[in-house]
């Protein structure tokens, strides 16, 4: 018995301090108002369809390249830095993918390969120089960023169409959700909600990002850099390494980013994505990571980007708002959430003093 009284109080003890972990703030306060905006929604447009599955899969489905872009620069992030490319890169590679399907008469895998190489080569070369020539990480990537965007219309400056029956097959796979009626047969629920290769891609990035962060070296690597680079740095860690690779990995991303818009769109275009770099990097701030670095979890950058997507939805619901007040709304809640940030650590270190 006393064994299992100490087990119990050991569980409690360690639940207490998981809730009251200022790490975890952030993630809590993302949760929680995620829960209150789309409880809004409900109570305000629930019977117009606002709470229907088809409406929830749809915040995955069409948000799916901002959230796989945000999973890389969420790992930016941690380590004190900043990536402006990302949403060129994407809109490079759908350029590659369009032009080189449409024009050159080539197999998507191949563009895809070729993507791959441009993306994942400009981030790590982002990362040495960032690394080795101590170039700041806002000037390197605004570099990268205008780089891309150049590259993209040299190629074309016109939208390019994808006709191609390895992308229209992709675009259109879809798994339908269904449930038993009272006959116990499995029915398509209605209005028809299903889960496309997208929400797929978005959920498997999130997983894969998540196991990285908090069940790897290179993970701990990354928390480490953020904290104290100087102190990671004698401790023997591999900053170098592990930043040329986090920067990689992030123009990874990008590129699946690119490749997921693409089929969201089917076709390239040179000024897609304008902006969206801003928001990914406001959805994983949303989600939770401090600017400062050294905090951020991907479960957090999950619920940012859907809470992200949260607000747009109630403005369509609504019908008669301007789609602007989306951007007004998401800037709130930005400014929202810094403020918490900057609460935090004020707190962190008024805890450290005493």
């Amino acid at each position: 018995m006393p064994d299992i009284h100490s087990r119990t109080l050991g569980h409690r003890e360690r639940l207490r301090a998981l809730l009251t972990n200022p790490r975890y703030l952030m993630v809590y306060a993302t949760i929680g108002i995620f829960l209150l905006i789309y409880l809004f929604g409900a109570l305000l447009y629930g019977s117009k369809g606002f709470t229907s599955v088809r409406t929830f899969m749809l915040f995955f489905s069409d948000n799916a390249y901002i959230g796989i872009s945000a999973v890389g620069m969420t790992l930016v992030l941690i380590t004190g830095g900043i990536d402006l490319s990302v949403a060129a890169v994407a809109s490079l590679t759908g350029m590659i993918i369009a032009y080189g399907t449409t024009v050159l008469g080539l197999h998507p895998l191949v563009c895809i390969l070729i993507a791959l190489l441009a993306g994942v080569g400009l981030g790590a070369l982002m990362g040495a120089c960032i690394q080795y020539l101590n170039v700041p990480p806002f000037i390197t990537t605004l570099t990268g960023m205008f780089f891309a965007r150049g590259v993209t219309s040299l190629i074309s400056r016109e939208s390019i169409s994808i006709k191609h029956s390895m992308i229209d097959a992709l675009a259109g796979f879809k798994i339908y959700l269904t449930w038993p009626n009272a006959q116990g047969e499995w029915v398509k629920i209605k209005p028809v909600a299903s889960i496309d290769l997208n929400t797929i891609a978005f959920l498997v990035v999130i997983v894969i990002g998540a196991i990285i962060l908090q069940r790897t070296r290179f993970g701990r690597n990354v928390y480490a850099i953020g904290g104290n680079e100087q102190s990671a740095s004698l401790m023997g860690l591999p900053v170098a390494r592990t930043k040329v690779l986090v920067y990689s990995f992030n123009g990874l991303c990008s590129v699946l980013a690119g490749i997921a818009y693409v089929l969201y769109v089917k076709s390239g275009w040179n000024l897609s994505l304008q902006g969206a770099e801003l928001d990914v990097i406001s959805a994983c701030v949303i989600g939770g990571v401090m600017l400062s670095g050294g905090v951020g979890y991907m479960f957090g950058t999950l619920f940012g980007v859907l809470l992200k997507a949260t607000i747009p939805a109630i403005i369509t619901f609504n019908g008669a708002m301007n789609s602007w007040w989306a951007k007004i709304f998401t800037s709130v809640l930005l400014l929202l959430f810094i403020m918490i940030q900057r609460a935090v650590i004020a707190s962190s270190q008024r805890t450290r003093r005493k």
